[in-house]
C-alpha cells in the first residue's frame, strides 16, 4: 500500500489556475494545463466515457493509465468536489455527473459535514470534519491494502507533503508559464531530500517528474 499523488502543474510550478467561477471552476488556464492528459486514450475511457479508440498513445497515456491503477480510496478537499462553489445545495454531488470516475471510497475533507452519496459505479463520497492523519487513517480501513490516492487540490497535498505522509508524487510538467495562480512548491523547500527522484520526457513535451521512497 503507498500513498500518492498526481499533478498537473506549469514550468512556473502552478498546480491551481486563478480566475475560477461557477461556469468555469478549475480557472480559466486549466485547459491548457491538463490538456496532454484529456488527450490521452486512457482519459477518453475513464472520464469521458468515450471507449472509441480515441485519444493519444505513448508516454502521457502511460501515465494516465497508471493514475487509475490500483487504488484503494482516495481523499480530497472540498474544492475539488465542488463544495465551495455549491456550498448550500443538499443535492449537490461532486463535477463528475452520475458516474464518477473513482469506483472506489472517496473522503472529502470539509469543515461541513454531509450526509454520504453512493453511486452505482462504486464510487462513494463520505464527507469529514477531520485532520489529515486521522482522514488517512479512514482511508487505510477501507482500502484493502490498495494504494490511496491524494486527489487535490494543491493545499491538500500541500498538506499530506508537508506532513510526510506521501510516498509517491508524480507531477505532469507542462510546457508552459501561466505566472499567477497556487503553487505546489510553496513551503516546500527541500521536500525533495527524502525521495528518489526520476524523469521522462513525453512526446508532448509534458516533463513527468516522479518522487518516490
Amino acid at each position: 500500500m503507498a500513498v500518492r499523488i498526481d499533478l498537473n502543474i506549469s514550468l512556473d510550478g502552478v498546480a491551481m489556475p486563478t480566475g475560477q467561477t461557477p461556469e468555469n471552476p478549475m480557472g480559466e488556464d486549466w485547459g491548457r494545463l491538463v490538456a496532454d492528459y484529456a488527450a490521452t486514450r486512457t482519459f477518453h475511457e475513464r472520464v469521458l466515457h468515450d471507449t472509441s479508440g480515441a485519444g493519444t498513445t505513448g508516454v502521457d497515456d502511460r501515465y494516465a493509465s497508471a493514475y487509475f491503477d490500483d487504488i484503494g480510496a482516495e481523499i480530497m478537499g472540498a474544492a475539488m468536489f465542488g463544495l465551495h462553489t455549491y456550498p448550500d445545495d443538499p443535492d449537490w454531488q461532486g463535477w463528475w455527473g452520475d458516474e464518477p470516475p473513482f469506483h472506489v471510497p472517496v473522503f472529502v475533507l470539509t469543515h461541513r459535514e454531509r450526509p454520504p452519496l453512493e453511486f452505482a459505479n462504486g464510487t462513494r463520497f463520505e464527507f469529514l470534519a477531520t485532520s489529515t492523519e486521522d482522514a488517512l487513517a479512514r482511508a487505510h480501513e477501507v482500502a484493502g491494502g490498495a494504494d490511496i490516492r491524494i486527489g487535490g487540490g494543491v493545499s491538500v497535498a500541500r498538506d499530506f507533503l508537508a506532513a510526510g505522509l506521501v510516498d509517491r508524487l508524480h507531477v505532469g510538467i507542462a510546457p508552459i508559464v501561466l505566472g499567477r495562480g497556487v503553487r505546489l512548491w510553496d513551503d516546500l523547500r527541500e521536500f525533495d531530500l527524502g525521495y528518489d527522484v526520476t524523469s521522462e520526457v513525453a512526446e508532448s513535451g509534458v516533463i513527468h517528474v516522479t518522487f518516490s521512497r
